[in-house]
Parts: structure tokens; C-alpha cells; sequence
């Protein structure tokens, strides 16, 4: 079957009909509009597009309770079209994952903290993570070079893909930079000169939860990539409700200009 972005919307509206929480359908409709990305051109779904996007997920980085979640959404919406067979039924073992959600607010704690203990390292990787969406073992392909260029190169899926790194970070970072007197390869760097390591990293990232309080099971570069995973699909989601919008009053204006022609 094909599946149009007019049905999500259709789904999703029914959900609010049918009492669900405005809270649920928010959080609904950026997996749904993930979805409808993932999907070929034609939108076609067939018995193997689900099973497939949940492995993309993973591929990408999703821990297994937010693919699952993911999953849920498609399936809730092929059943509202009638297609309860092209549903993925089953659900990945997350064994004792708890699956927290690093809030906005608690990582704009982190940042103050980090700020006011005067630890700008710490300030930058926690940037770094939340506004590139980088793995950990991806952080020392963060350089100088990389800094200079705006955009970080690393390896997705068997090849080449590019990062950009937000304007933002890019004039604190190059500042760090001039300061510390870093002019080439990895930015973050031990006292030594060594690029960090994943313990390194992590440590910093824990301590400063530690000192914000914030809850321990979200100290961790994980919780802020999936920070950055949230924000980028609630944006695409917008992106997609305004031409949305724009097509609906484009449709609107068509239909008053017929009715001036008409003598309407």
C-alpha cells in the first residue's frame, strides 16, 4: 500500500478525537514523520518495511525502547488503514533499559553548571554531543580542520557522511582553540595532548550530572545524541506541517480564484 503524509495527519487527528493525551500525539507525529522519510519514493509500504526501518534505527544509533517506540507509532498508524498485516508485531528485549529523556531544561542546567565551574571543556563536549549528534568513538574526527570548515566527516553506513557543526559552536569552539593553542587534529585532548578517551569522556559527562542534578541514568553521551535525535526530527516535523499548511492555502486560493472566474 502507499501511505500518504494526508493520512498521518488524519491518523493523528483521530487520536485527539479518541481522548489521547496532547502530550502522546506529539510525540506520535515526529516518529510518524521519521516514517514517512524513511519510506521510497511512491511511499510504498510493503511486509519487510517496517522490519527494515527498525533496523535503520539501530544503525543509526537508537536504543532499543525508543526503536520500539518508533515501531508502535507505524503500527498504530497502518492499523487506523486497515493493514494490521503489514505491522512488525514483537518488540526488541530492552533488558533493563530505562529509558529517560535528557529534558531541554536539564541540559541547559548542564551547560550553566559546566559554565560556573569554569570547566569549558566539559561545556564543549556536552555542546558538541547535544548540537552534532556524534558518537563518542566519532569525537576525535571533531579537529581544528573540521572546526575551520564547519562540518565534521564520518562514517555512516559504510560511507562518507557530513556533519555540519551550528554556527554557535563553531565561533566557541574556535575560540577554544585559539586559547589552548590546538592548531590541528582532535580538539578535545587530555592534559597530555592525547585525544580523549571513551572513559575520559564519560567521567566528565558524570560528574557534571552529578554537580547539576541531573538523574545519573541520563549521564551519559547516549542521553545527549538522543537529545539532538529528538530536536532534528521535532524540526523536520515542523518543516513538514508549514508546507503542509502552505499547500493547504495554496489549494484555497486556487479554489476562490475558480470562483471569481465563475462570477462566484
Amino acid at each position: 500500500m502507499t501511505v500518504s503524509w494526508e493520512e498521518i495527519c488524519r491518523y493523528l487527528n483521530s487520536l485527539a478525537v479518541r481522548g489521547r493525551q496532547r502530550e502522546t500525539i506529539q510525540v506520535y507525529r515526529p516518529k510518524l514523520e521519521a516514517f514517512f522519510r524513511f519510506l521510497p519514493r511512491g511511499r510504498l509500504v510493503t511486509a519487510r518495511t517496517l522490519e527494515d526501518w527498525r533496523l535503520s534505527l539501530l544503525k543509526a544509533g537508537y536504543s532499543p525502547g525508543t526503536v520500539n517506540t518508533h515501531i508502535s507509532a507505524a503500527n498504530g498508524l497502518l492499523a487506523f488503514l486497515g493493514r494490521r498485516d503489514l505491522q512488525l508485531i514483537g518488540q526488541l528485549d530492552t533488558g533493563e533499559e530505562i529509558q529517560l529523556e535528557l529534558t531541554r531544561a536539564e541540559y541547559l542546567r548542564l551547560l550553566t553548571t559546566a559554565r560556573t565551574q569554569g570547566r569549558e571543556r566539559t561545556y564543549l563536549l556536552v555542546k558538541t554531543f547535544a548540537l552534532t549528534g556524534l558518537r563518542v568513538g566519532e569525537l576525535d574526527q571533531m579537529t581544528a580542520e573540521a572546526v575551520a570548515e564547519g562540518r565534521v566527516s564520518v562514517a555512516e553506513g559504510g560511507r562518507r557522511q557530513e556533519v555540519p557543526i551550528p554556527a554557535c559552536l563553531q565561533r566557541e569552539l574556535e575560540s577554544y582553540l585559539h586559547r589552548t593553542g590546538i592548531t590541528a587534529g582532535p580538539v578535545f585532548l587530555t592534559r597530555s595532548g592525547r585525544p580523549m578517551r571513551r572513559t575520559q569522556v564519560s567521567g566528565e559527562i558524570r560528574t557534571l550530572c552529578r554537580d547539576a542534578r541531573v538523574d545519573a541514568e541520563k549521564s551519559n553521551p547516549r542521553c545527549l545524541r538522543r537529545l539532538y535525535q529528538a530536536t532534528q526530527e521535532q524540526i523536520r516535523a515542523d518543516v513538514l506541517s508549514l508546507a503542509e499548511q502552505a499547500h493547504e492555502q495554496l489549494l484555497d486560493a486556487e479554489q476562490r480564484t475558480v470562483g471569481w472566474e465563475n462570477g462566484g
